[in-house]
């Protein structure tokens, strides 16, 4: 699903982008065009849809497939060890944005200080 579909049928989305242009292999190989972008449902990390554009997307969209027929999330995918260098790392750098955006300002300041702290 596309997030002006999802809007049309009334489901609010949050999206998370990464261009092949930050993603290691990527630049590698020389194939640095193209994108991931995964809908979830807003406020939960539900895959409602997503969008490959590269040159081996037919690779990596099958990640995002069995993950939406056996309901599993962006959190499930970033626990997922991908191997490195690949270009399905995108698919995780998306996994861990999403991540990301579940922190409470309380458990940023706690982490803040925690990095701090190790220094």
């Amino acid at each position: 699903m596309y997030e002006q579909e999802a809007r049309e049928r009334g489901i609010e989305v949050d999206t998370f982008h990464r261009p092949l242009s930050e993603v290691d292999r990527a630049l590698i190989d020389g194939e640095s065009e193209g994108f991931v972008k995964v809908h979830v449902k807003r406020g939960t990390g539900t895959i409602i849809g997503a969008t490959i554009v590269a040159r081996h997307a037919g690779e990596m969209v099958s990640e995002i497939s069995l993950a939406m027929v056996n309901g599993l999330g962006l959190k499930a995918l970033a626990n997922v060890i991908h191997p490195y260098p690949t270009q399905a790392e995108a698919i995780r750098q998306v996994s861990d944005m999403y991540n990301r955006t579940r922190l409470t300002p309380f458990i940023k300041k706690v982490f803040s200080c925690w990095l701090r702290l190790g220094r």
